[in-house]
């Protein structure tokens, strides 16, 4: 990143809990160039005058949804090549963190708070593409990640 330019952030997740959370971590890039990228048009009304971008909704049982959820996020995130991801989750996330890894970008990954018993599927195939890898539950911090930081509920 190049003096006096601010930091390029994709701030990433798929619908509903994801979304809130999200949004709720928006102080952390208050100072930042951020592009909002998620499944649901509705939800640029929740991010005013900000750089607002719509993928497709997508789950494991769908492979070819997530073939075109994985373009589409490739298509952002080569095109913005943000300096930092964070995301979320879920597929949308997994997808950014994976492709802005490749291209250099930081990556963090903030798993659901839904995810009480244990880190979700999706935070687990994450894992070694994330610089930062999060839990919002005590109790599922480990030495070797993910880490507890707080929540964001």
């Amino acid at each position: 990143m190049s003096a006096g330019r601010r930091p390029r952030v994709l701030a990433i997740s798929s619908g509903g809990g994801h979304w809130v959370q999200l949004l709720r971590l928006r102080a952390a890039w208050a100072d930042a160039d951020v592009t909002y990228v998620t499944v649901s048009r509705a939800y640029a009304s929740q991010v005013p005058g900000s750089r607002f971008r719509v993928v497709a909704d997508a789950t494991r049982w769908n492979k070819l949804g997530l073939l075109r959820l994985a373009l589409q996020v490739a298509r952002i995130v080569l095109t913005l090549r943000p300096d930092v991801v964070v995301s979320t989750g879920a597929a949308p996330g997994y997808f950014a963190i994976r492709l802005g890894k490749w291209i250099g970008s930081r990556t963090v990954w903030i798993d659901s708070i839904a995810n009480v018993e244990q880190m979700s599927m999706t935070g687990e195939l994450v894992r070694p593409h994330a610089d930062l890898w999060l839990t919002q539950w005590p109790h599922l911090a480990r030495p070797d990640g993910p880490r507890f930081l707080g929540s964001a509920l």
